[in-house]
């Protein structure tokens, strides 16, 4: 609650009532005998005060990233990754999978209306709540793997968005939004992206424009000829299609190939499959069929190991609303590690070259030892008279002979 009025009364903290200088500022999480008192409805029936103030998302809200939401909390604030691809104190970790050629993931969007149910409904009016007008559609891919299937979006009309690599190793969408046409072609000009490199391919459709966008390359445009309507959507799948029978010919045999390779941070509109149905397989409208193995392939420093995201896990997946702490202390304790591990280091080089110093000390004392003998020993072999004088002066000494 934020008071404007400085002369703020009728009753409400800070004001009083004789309409004196009241306060002027942002009361929040106010509590009285232990209650919480709700400002916020309060304030919207009070002259001069205004609901809500500047918080902490106004200071660190920008910490949030890939779509995660900032929420405020009474004494600090916290990551709402509900509505992101990614997981983590901050939205900041992807979420990634290894797929085989037997893996699949599906993805149901809602199921058709039972007749028996609404007896009412004409057949043309069960799927009229599922027409979309446009997708955002994201996600990143590792493979070797041409032609190969990302990913294909179902319609009960059979309707489909297609994203696939094709023979060319270039990638193609496919839109198919007229069930007595054929489908559309979207071939992008970008050259192979099945080289085992990560790719992020992002596309955007309204209506009839079509745009798509391959890591930092240019985004290209496309128009479609038909409709631009999506109508019953049914379902997604990551990997094997199972259930091709109303796919193109063409598209069945490479459905049927199945995907290697890895997939991340998979986005379709607010649905994240992939995240869905490797951390909330149980609650989630997912099938997965064959092996899905949670990777971090989908990280862009996967390749070094020694890159800090590789010793990321999943273990602090709960960044929703209403569950895990207050983050307001979160830059303070990354500050407090990253400067004990500062210290650390700093430690064993000082030691390291304190050994090292004493080790070399220690040698040249002994070096300078060797050095002495060796020029004594040089002295006495330079000046071999002084011994044979010494001889002749003690043999002289006596001069005695004895005649046997």
């Amino acid at each position: 609650m934020f008071a404007e009025n400085p002369h703020c009364s009728d009753g409400l903290p800070g004001g009083t009532a004789s309409r004196q200088k009241g306060f002027r500022g942002c009361i929040r999480s106010l509590q009285l005998n232990g209650v919480t008192l709700d400002l916020e409805e309060r304030a919207k029936i009070t002259p001069g005060v205004q609901p809500g103030c500047p918080g902490h998302c106004s200071s660190y809200g920008s910490l949030c990233q890939n779509q995660g939401r900032c929420v405020e909390r009474a004494n600090g604030f916290q990551c709402d990754c509900s509505l992101s691809a990614h997981v983590g104190v901050f939205c900041q970790t992807e979420v990634s999978a290894s797929f085989k050629s037997g893996t699949s993931v599906m993805y149901t969007f809602k199921e058709p209306y039972e007749l028996s149910r609404n007896s009412s409904a004409l057949p043309s009016s069960i799927y009229s709540d599922l027409t979309l007008r446009g997708e955002n559609v994201s996600l990143s891919f590792r493979t070797n793997q041409s032609p190969a299937l990302l990913l294909y979006v179902s319609s009960y009309y059979r309707e489909y968005l297609a994203l696939l690599i094709n023979r060319h190793d270039k990638l193609e969408v496919r839109y198919k939004l007229d069930s007595s046409r054929d489908a559309e072609v979207l071939k992008s000009s970008v050259k192979s992206v099945a080289n085992g490199q990560l790719h992020t391919v992002a596309i955007r459709r309204l209506t009839d424009s079509v745009s798509v966008q391959i890591d930092e390359n240019a985004r290209e445009d496309f128009n479609l000829t038909s409709d631009g309507e999506f109508n019953a959507v049914k379902s997604l799948v990551l990997g094997r299609v199972h259930e091709s029978d109303d796919l193109d010919p063409d598209l069945a045999r490479l459905a049927s190939l199945g995907f290697t390779g890895c997939l991340s941070v998979v986005r379709f509109n607010a649905i994240s499959p992939l995240k869905a149905a490797l951390l909330h397989p149980d609650t989630s409208p997912v099938i997965i069929t064959g092996p899905l193995v949670q990777s971090n392939c989908g990280s862009a420093a996967s390749a070094n190991p020694y890159a800090a995201e590789n010793t990321h896990h999943l273990s602090d997946q709960s960044g929703s609303t209403g569950s895990g702490q207050p983050l307001i202390n979160a830059i303070r304790t990354d500050s407090a590690l990253i400067g004990g591990v500062i210290a650390v280091v700093i430690f064993v080089v000082v030691t390291g070259l304190a050994i090292t110093a004493r080790f070399l000390y220690r040698r040249k004392e002994t070096y300078r030892n060797q050095q002495v003998k060796g020029v004594q020993q040089e002295n006495s072999q330079d000046f071999p008279f002084n011994n044979q004088a010494d001889s002749q002066n003690v043999s002289s000494e006596n001069p005695k002979e004895y005649i046997i």
